[in-house]
């Protein structure tokens, strides 16, 4: 007679149970096929159950065709095919442990404390009030009219683009409108990247399916012969903060790439503006896209840096004559940015709030990058580095006098707990940039605790 022990059932019920226990007997050949299984009354009494619950798990296994049912006869097993125990699978190794980490001078982390929560709840209580069943419906493709105009007005006060609303596409986060651009310009299209550069950018490209090549750079920014010289459709640069080297782009250089992107009609440059807010000393650097007569720059930028990574909000604007076919083969993609948090933004644009966010964060900022820099200065590593390109952006470089290699150096400052990237670490071609150059972001790091991580950090890299 079968035994099954209906107590372990937890909260399924009993013919499900049941059902799941006869199941299992007949894949693993315990019940055979053909074989005749006792009565429904007869089974109740044995299990403790009333004969509604077997009936209830017998007619469910014949639905499932694993039972037949013979009048006057009773239940018969099906030939079904037999499942064999999976082989036990190797023991997993633990992983080896990391050494807790004190400190990352990697990441891209933000000053989080210093974000006007209060005043982003109320505009979003705002928005609620406001909008209200309206948050729900569908977001227009390109994004929600409002945060466009917000962006074209703050992109004229700030950035000296001028530019309507409707040239704004909203997305989130720029590696989304990487994908967008690729399926804009073509993936028959060869793209050209800064080398070294950005990491993610050649990696998001090849992943769409197209070529990429890797230009390197000259003191002011991407070789205009290394660019000719190659079959670059597309350039893809940083002309205003390079990231990781911190090169600006002057004038001359710019209007010369603009020339090169004119030359054929299926050249363009995409202008990736990160990081161009925090600027220490000088004007702003003016966009090449507010320099070109001849529509050939799409601009793009991100909140992630100035307000937080979670906010996943990007844009870019397209010139007019890209405009149409974007609408025409693209407009079918929802726009992936919530409503709500549109809205929100778009009042804190409009409000002067973000403005406002941004010059505090960039005195803060400045704050932190000279207690940063005094820190290194008076630790073991003062007198043999230097410091580069520290007067934009959120990083520097620090250029160190040692013959350890930067792999090397890298893995010992690992095994303290303390993660490091080097200029080699950004670069197709570690051989062709300077070594011991260290990639210092500081925004995110305590620069209380930095003088104690130094003194553990110098004899690994010196």
């Amino acid at each position: 007679m079968l035994t099954y022990l209906l107590d372990q059932r937890g909260h399924r019920p009993a013919y499900e149970y049941l059902s799941c226990c006869l199941r299992e007997d007949i894949l693993s050949g315990r019940l055979s096929a053909h074989e005749k299984l006792p009565s429904k009354r007869s089974l109740a009494r044995q299990l403790g159950i009333s004969v509604v619950t077997v009936q209830a798990a017998y007619s469910q296994l014949v639905a499932e065709g694993y039972l037949r049912s013979q009048e006057r006869r009773g239940y018969f097993v099906n030939p079904v095919a037999r499942c064999l125990p999976a082989a036990s699978p190797a023991p997993l190794l633990p992983a080896p442990l990391a050494p807790p980490c004190l400190m990352d001078l990697r990441g891209g982390s933000v000053e989080g404390s210093r974000f006007p929560f209060s005043l982003w709840a109320k505009l979003m209580r705002q928005v609620l009030t406001q909008e209200g069943p309206a948050l729900l419906e569908p977001v227009p493709f390109q994004g929600v009219p409002a945060l466009r105009r917000a962006i074209a007005g703050y992109l004229y006060r700030a950035r000296g683009i001028s530019v309507h609303p409707d040239q704004v596409i909203l997305g989130a986060g720029t590696e989304y409108l990487y994908n967008l651009l690729v399926q804009l310009l073509g993936r028959d299209k060869v793209y050209g990247v800064e080398d070294p550069g950005y990491a993610k950018i050649p990696r998001i490209y090849r992943a769409c399916g197209v070529t990429v090549r890797e230009l390197p750079l000259d003191c002011h920014g991407v070789d205009p012969g290394a660019l000719a010289a190659s079959d670059t459709q597309i350039l893809h640069l940083s002309p205003s903060h390079h990231y990781p080297t911190g090169i600006v782009t002057p004038v001359g250089r710019r209007q010369e790439l603009l020339r090169w992107a004119g030359q054929t009609e299926d050249r363009c440059v995409i202008e990736d503006d990160y990081d161009s807010e925090f600027r220490f000393s000088g004007r702003p650097i003016p966009t090449l896209q507010s320099i070109d007569a001849d529509q050939r720059v799409i601009y793009i930028n991100t909140f992630s840096r100035t307000i937080a990574p979670s906010l996943r909000i990007s844009y870019m604007v397209l010139p007019s004559r890209l405009l149409e076919r974007y609408r025409r083969e693209l407009g079918f993609y929802a726009c992936t940015v919530t409503s709500l948090e549109q809205h929100t933004l778009a009042k804190f644009l409009d409000g002067g709030g973000f403005e406002r966010h941004i010059g505090r964060m960039r005195t803060f900022y400045r704050a932190k990058r000279d207690q940063v820099i005094q820190a290194i200065r008076q630790s073991p590593l003062g007198p043999r580095s230097r410091i580069r390109e520290e007067h934009a952006g959120l990083h520097f470089l620090l250029e160190l006098d040692t013959r350890r290699p930067d792999r090397e150096a890298e893995a010992l400052a690992a095994q303290a707990g303390i993660r490091l990237s080097f200029l080699s670490d950004y670069t197709a071609r570690p051989h062709l940039v300077q070594p011991h150059a260290l990639v210092v972001n500081y925004a995110g790091i305590d620069a209380g605790r930095l003088p104690q991580v130094l003194e553990l950090l110098a004899p690994c890299l010196l």
